[in-house]
C-alpha cells in the first residue's frame, strides 16, 4: 500500500504499529474481551492465577446481568387496579381470570392485564332521517345510558361492544319508529316510542351477552325536515293548546265537584233534619191528643170551643188585616195593619186606631164573637165587636 511501499524514504507509516517501532497488526477480540473480563472480576477481588481470574470474572458478570434482569422482570410484575375497575388477565394472550381493585402481580412476557370500568356510566347517541309507518320522513334524536357488569363479556364477546350496542340501537330505533304514525313521533307518542325502543333494544342484545346494562333511555328530538318544519310546528302548537284546555277543563272540575258534593251533602243532612223535625212534630202532636182525648170525652162541648177558639187565634195571628163591625150598623171598617205599622216603623211609634164608636183597642186584641163565624168573607180576617 502507499504508506507500506518499499522506498518510501524509510518510513514505515503503518497506523497499526504501536509505540517502539513494533509491528502489532490489528487489535485482537478476544484480548479486548479478556481484558473486560479482568476489569469485572478485579470487582470481586479474585487472587487467583490471570487465566482463572479471567474465568471467574466473567461468570461473575454474567451471575450480575442475570440478577440485574430478573430484578427488573419481577418488579415490572406489579400494577394496580382502580376501584372502579376490574382486571381482565390474558395468558399468553388467552383468558385467564378477573381481578379485583388492588395492587397484584403478573409475570411480565406471560400474563397481560386489561382494566375495565365497570362503575361509571356510558352514554350513546345516535340520530338520523327514519321512515314512519305513514311514509313521513322525521329527524330522530335518540340516547342512551349504559354501564359494564361484566368485563369478560363485555371484551371478548363481540369485536367492539361499544359498536355493536350502537348499531344495535340504531336498528331498534328504526324498528319502532317505523311501526309508529309520525304525529305520535313528534308528539304524544314520545313515551310510548322510548319504552318500546328500550324493549326491543334489550332483546336484540340479550343473545350477544355484550356484558352491558341499560342504565336509561332518552327521546332527545324527533323533527321534521326543514321544508314542512313551519307546518308541523304549527299542528304541534294546536294540539299543546288542546292539552292545555283539556287540563284546565281537568281542574275546573276538580274544583267544581267538590263544591257539588258539599252541596248535596248539606242538602241531604238539611232534608234529614227536617224529616226528624217533622217526625218529632208528629209524635208530639200524637201525644197531645193522646192527653186530650179523655179531656174530650169528660166536656165534648167545651173542649170543641176551646179548640176552635185556640186554632182561629193561630190563624187570624198571622193576617194583617181587620175588620171591625160597627155597633149598628151595615158597613164593615177595614183596617190595614201593614201598612200602619210600616209607617208605625217609619215614624219609630206605634199608634193605636180608633175605633167609630170613640173607643180605643190595641193592635194585638183578638178577639172572636161568640156564635158567629166570618171564614165564609173568602179571606182571614179577624173580627172585633163595639
Amino acid at each position: 500500500m502507499a504508506w507500506n511501499e518499499p522506498g518510501n524514504n524509510g518510513k514505515d507509516n503503518d497506523p497499526w504499529r504501536s509505540g517502539g517501532g513494533r509491528n502489532d497488526g490489528p487489535p485482537d477480540l478476544d484480548e479486548v474481551f479478556r481484558n473486560l473480563s479482568k476489569k469485572f472480576g478485579g470487582l470481586f477481588g479474585s487472587g487467583k492465577s490471570s487465566n482463572n481470574s479471567s474465568n471467574s470474572g466473567g461468570s461473575a458478570a454474567l451471575v450480575l446481568i442475570l440478577l440485574v434482569a430478573v430484578l427488573v422482570w419481577a418488579f415490572s410484575g406489579f400494577y394496580t387496579i382502580k376501584e372502579s375497575e376490574r382486571g381482565v388477565v390474558l395468558r399468553f394472550g388467552q383468558y385467564h381470570t378477573e381481578v379485583t381493585p388492588g395492587i397484584h402481580w403478573k409475570p411480565t412476557f406471560i400474563d397481560s392485564v386489561i382494566p375495565v370500568d365497570v362503575t361509571s356510566v356510558r352514554s350513546l347517541r345516535t340520530d338520523g332521517f327514519m321512515l314512519t309507518q305513514d311514509q313521513n320522513l322525521v329527524r330522530v334524536t335518540f340516547e342512551i345510558q349504559y354501564r359494564v357488569f361484566d368485563a369478560r363479556a363485555y371484551k371478548f364477546s363481540v369485536v367492539d361492544a361499544d359498536t355493536s350496542l350502537r348499531e344495535a340501537t340504531d336498528a331498534a330505533l328504526r324498528y319502532v319508529v317505523g311501526h309508529s304514525l309520525m304525529d305520535d313521533v313528534l308528539t304524544k307518542g314520545r313515551e310510548s316510542i322510548r319504552q318500546n325502543t328500550r324493549t326491543e333494544l334489550e332483546s336484540i342484545i340479550k343473545p350477544y351477552n355484550l356484558g352491558l346494562a341499560l342504565v336509561d333511555v332518552n327521546f332527545r328530538d324527533a323533527r321534521p325536515p326543514e321544508e314542512v318544519k313551519e307546518a308541523f310546528d304549527d299542528a304541534i302548537a294546536a294540539q299543546e293548546d288542546e292539552q292545555r284546555s283539556i287540563r284546565e277543563a281537568e281542574a275546573y272540575a276538580r274544583e267544581i265537584e267538590p263544591r257539588a258534593r258539599g252541596q248535596v251533602n248539606r242538602m241531604m243532612q238539611e232534608a234529614d233534619a227536617y224529616k226528624q223535625q217533622i217526625t218529632l212534630k208528629a209524635q208530639g202532636e200524637v201525644a197531645r191528643f193522646d192527653k186530650l182525648l179523655p179531656e174530650y170525652l169528660a166536656a165534648p162541648q167545651v173542649t170543641r170551643d176551646r179548640m176552635y177558639l185556640e186554632t182561629m187565634e193561630q190563624v187570624y195571628g198571622n193576617t194583617s188585616k181587620v175588620l171591625v163591625d160597627v155597633k149598628n150598623g151595615n158597613n164593615i171598617m177595614y183596617l190595614p195593619l201593614d201598612k200602619m205599622l210600616n209607617q208605625s216603623d217609619a215614624k219609630g211609634a206605634v199608634t193605636n186606631p180608633v175605633l167609630p164608636d170613640n173607643r180605643v183597642t190595641p193592635l194585638d186584641t183578638r178577639s172572636v164573637p161568640a156564635g158567629r163565624s166570618d171564614s165564609g168573607r173568602g179571606d182571614n180576617s179577624r173580627t172585633g165587636r163595639g
